[in-house]
């Protein structure tokens, strides 16, 4: 069963395979029915791009629809004096309108440029020389040759022009974005230096407030501690019996700037006694 359903499978993709057809750009693509099944042309007329086509019952023809140029060689031609002449080359510019290809398929084949472009290329090309002489036509032809390089050159200038007003739109575009990428850069630097000046400022004041808080953490501990030893300094008056009188009442009774301010007193007396 598994090897049926494989078979099966195989077959499907190799008949899809077969069935699907690409169409380039610039082309259409026109159908058939082949051989036993009639060889009728398809009124079908597909874009480019993947298509698919029921395999061995159709075939596609790819017809180009863009500007082209077909060249007709060693061209004869008999004037109207039964001289002989040959142009080596005429060439032909001609486009095929993808709306005309099913009609112009249907009358004249996908090879519709041999009976619409050379032969009627030799068909006129018989016609102008038979009604001129060997001199007119050859003033006829370097007329028309002047009249090829005089459009040649306007192609050309216009051409030019065209690439000029290119390369200036480019560089007017250029020098925008280079404009712009100098304004974004110094958006950027403002920016970073903004955002750096935010950041040392942030700094600063984070510093401060830590060295503020400091302090005050400091100050608290500090003060309970004074009042301990303010407390034993009391406790330990309280508990001294001696009795002092005038001027010999210890230190301990006063604080300790005020000991200090009564002995820088009792030094300056001492230096400096009475006459």
């Amino acid at each position: 069963m598994a090897g049926v359903v494989l078979g099966i499978f195989a077959v499907a993709s190799i008949l899809m395979m077969i069935s699907l057809h690409h169409i380039e750009e610039g082309h259409v693509g026109v159908y058939f029915r082949v051989g036993y099944f009639g060889g009728a042309l398809l009124t079908k007329v597909s874009a480019p791009g993947y298509h698919l086509m029921i395999p061995f019952v159709t075939s596609v023809k790819s017809v180009q629809v863009t500007l082209q140029t077909d060249e007709a060689k060693n061209v004869p031609c008999g004037t109207s004096g039964g001289v002989m002449i040959y142009f080596d080359r005429i060439e032909v510019v001609n486009i095929l309108s993808a709306s005309s290809v099913y009609d112009i398929v249907k009358n004249y084949t996908v090879d519709y440029d041999k009976p619409l472009i050379f032969n009627k290329v030799h068909h006129e090309v018989n016609q102008f020389c038979s009604s001129h002489s060997l001199q007119e036509t050859k003033l006829l032809v370097a007329v028309q040759h002047q009249k090829v390089v005089e459009k040649e050159a306007e192609t050309d200038r216009k051409k030019a022009v065209i690439e000029a007003e290119k390369k200036a739109q480019v560089a007017a575009i250029m020098h925008k974005q280079t404009i712009a990428e100098k304004e974004t850069q110094k958006k950027i630097s403002q920016l970073e230096d903004e955002s750096h000046l935010a950041s040392q400022k942030a700094k600063a004041d984070a510093e401060f407030y830590r060295a503020q808080k400091e302090a005050e953490a400091n100050r608290l501990l500090l003060t309970p501690f004074r009042e301990y030893l303010e407390l034993r300094r009391i406790e330990a008056i309280a508990k001294n019996n001696k009795i002092f009188y005038g001027q010999d009442i210890p230190s301990v009774f006063f604080h300790t700037d005020d000991v200090a301010a009564m002995a820088q007193s009792a030094t300056t007396a001492s230096k400096n006694p009475s006459k």
